[in-house]
């Protein structure tokens, strides 16, 4: 299973190829993802089991947590993208 850095990675790759290098809106996270995210984020930083926080950008695109969301990504023209199928 790819873990949801990764994921949110690869859809930021897609869409620089898709745009010519443009960067999307944002990444908006349900709580649920947002948790994932910071599992992950302690993984790759060695923090595990201690506080990780919620950067502000995730490789210089914002990120926004919305109860309501299923966790997309917000295309540079306002396209939603998936991050979990």
């Amino acid at each position: 299973m790819t873990t949801l850095y990764l994921t949110m990675t690869e859809k930021l790759s897609e869409h620089w190829k898709a745009h010519r290098n443009v960067y999307p809106r944002k990444f908006v996270l349900s709580p649920a993802l947002r948790d994932e995210y910071l599992k992950c984020l302690g993984w790759m930083t060695g923090n595990q089991g201690r506080t990780v926080t919620l950067p502000e950008k995730h490789m210089g695109v914002r990120i926004e947590v919305d109860e309501s969301s299923p966790g997309v990504m917000v295309a540079a023209d306002g396209t939603e993208v998936l991050l979990r199928q």
